[in-house]
């Protein structure tokens, strides 16, 4: 009696261990997936959910609104990194930004290439300023703008797009960003730091 009691104890734990291992195991391949591939549906919810895209302000223009369009776009159904990057294996903040800014009719120009695609931070800088669309730190931005980073930001150099403003309150979009790749971040005019300016649509 005290054996068969035992053996069914066995078999107990021996099975709940086995269903542990399995939904803990699934549970790590699916987190791994969603992290291979941001257009998953599990990316961004696995372990937290993501943010909203905020809505659009109506006061914008055309092509500000383009660039939002796209943006919310690729927030929900993220493509690959390479589509960004050509390829390229690279830290891709302003590959996504040179991307998103040609897909809504706003393509740029590396000044070193002639490509639409600008890959890093300082150029995407230059270009700006060479074509009379920068703003130094003190202006105030519009969604669509691009907003351009250096150290001591929490981002150090780095690049994204304004989705949104609120008060004194900054919301934006990027790629090359934690926690998903493409993500929603944000920060207030009054506190920012790091901010080296931003470039405008138009």
């Amino acid at each position: 009696m005290r054996s068969e009691k035992t053996a069914r104890r066995r078999w107990f734990w021996s099975g709940t261990a086995l269903i542990t291992a399995l939904l803990v195991g699934l549970g790590i391949v699916g987190w791994q997936q969603a992290r291979r591939d941001e257009g998953s549906p599990l990316a961004g919810i696995w372990p937290a959910s993501r943010p909203t895209f905020p809505a659009t302000d109506p006061g914008l223009s055309p092509t500000r609104v383009r660039i939002l369009n796209v943006l919310r776009g690729e927030y929900e159904h993220t493509r690959p990194t390479e589509e960004y990057t050509q390829g390229v294996k690279e830290a891709w903040c302003a590959d996504f930004v040179s991307w998103t800014q040609r897909r809504a009719g706003v393509t740029l120009r590396n000044p070193n290439t002639g490509s639409w695609r600008i890959p890093g931070v300082a150029t995407l800088t230059e270009y700006y300023q060479s074509v009379g669309r920068f703003h130094g730190p003190d202006y105030r931005p519009k969604p669509g703008d691009v907003v351009l980073y250096s150290p001591p930001n929490r981002f150090k150099q780095h690049t994204n797009t304004v989705i949104a403003v609120n008060g004194d309150h900054v919301t934006t979009l990027g790629g090359n960003e934690p926690p998903n790749g493409i993500s929603i971040n944000g920060y207030d005019l009054s506190t920012v730091k790091g901010i080296v300016g931003y470039g405008s649509p138009r």
